[in-house]
């Protein structure tokens, strides 16, 4: 117990730099931009201006602003929205990051259930049709990009799904999908699997290179002589060892997925944190920019640490001891 207290201690004290670091580039960034997130209101009177400017601390020198913006997030006060004003940042991840999760955790629940199975088969059947199958799944799932499946997935629904079976064949209403929006059962099924194909194609082919090399060591072939069901090969020997890479990009690929997709949330209409963030870029809104950044990273970290500790756990050859890496 007092060694994974100290993994843990040590791993959020290094999240902490690392966020600090990550907080502090974009605060700069942000603000070596020319103008200000004011200069675009039409007709706004200087007074007006120079009291929004008050309001945010624009009017202070940078490194006052600096200092303002660490004591307000070390009191998790994201700030006030530059452009829509009288809304917190706090207020507006709320929001967005429902739907934000809805879609990421429905791509990750499909990502799981086809990228497992799919990579034990390809690895099973090496050099088979199967394997040949899966593999071209996953190379297109990774060199496709996200935007073209979307507009892919968005041609097949109204020319070919709604258009041809739903009218024209004469199929039930109820099998109609929608592809705007994110209010009813229809319009949350492709979203889900344009933003996890890429998941899909990754835990496949990891998981297919690591069976490939478990299924060959010593211990399995002990297990086929001694009669053990390749069921429980496969579930209880060989999977267990080489589910550890996967187990490893999950921590990542969790984060990005769950704080969801930009293109994937423009493409299909979805009300998420992506929306807002694209627009506060676009309106130089620099607490709204800073705001989910630092969620984002907060998240980030957060799913690294878990991800960390879970690697531990599950391979035994690893220890949280002293001078163990993890």
């Amino acid at each position: 117990m007092k060694n994974i207290l100290k993994f843990i201690l040590k791993r959020i004290a290094l999240g902490l730099v690392t966020l600090w670091m990550v907080i502090t580039i974009t605060f700069f960034l942000l603000h070596m931009l020319p103008g200000d997130p004011f200069q675009d209101e039409k007709e706004l009177p200087p007074q007006i201006k120079a009291n929004l400017m008050q309001k945010y601390h624009l009017d202070k020198p940078l490194g006052v602003q600096y200092l303002y913006y660490l004591g307000n997030i070390a009191k998790g006060d994201l700030g006030e929205s530059m452009r829509d004003r009288g809304r917190t940042v706090n207020d507006t991840i709320k929001e967005g990051f429902k739907s934000s999760a809805d879609l990421g955790i429905r791509a990750i629940i499909f990502a799981l259930l086809a990228g497992i199975p799919l990579g034990i088969i390809a690895a099973l059947k090496r050099g088979k049709y199967q394997d040949k199958i899966a593999m071209v799944i996953a190379i297109i799932g990774i060199s496709v990009p996200s935007f073209v499946i979307a507009g892919l997935m968005h041609k097949y629904v109204v020319d070919i799904h709604n258009g041809f079976f739903i009218k024209q064949l004469g199929l039930p209403r109820m099998f109609r999908i929608r592809i705007s929006g994110w209010d009813s059962f229809d319009k949350k099924i492709l979203p889900p699997i344009a933003l996890g194909l890429y998941t899909v194609a990754l835990i496949a082919r990891l998981l297919r290179g690591k069976m490939i090399e478990v299924m060959g060591q010593d211990y399995i072939r002990l297990a086929v002589a001694k009669g053990v069901k390749p069921v429980n090969i496969i579930w209880k020997h060989a999977l267990r060892n080489a589910i550890l890479p996967i187990v490893t990009i999950m921590g990542p690929t969790i984060a990005a997925v769950l704080t969801g997709s930009f293109v994937i949330e423009k493409a299909f209409t979805i009300p998420g944190l992506g929306k807002y963030y694209i627009d506060s870029i676009t309106n130089r809104d620099y607490t709204m920019v800073l705001g989910v950044t630092v969620f984002y990273a907060i998240f980030l970290i957060g799913m690294m640490i878990v991800m960390d500790l879970v690697y531990a756990l599950v391979d035994p050859k690893i220890k949280l001891g002293k001078g163990d890496e993890v």
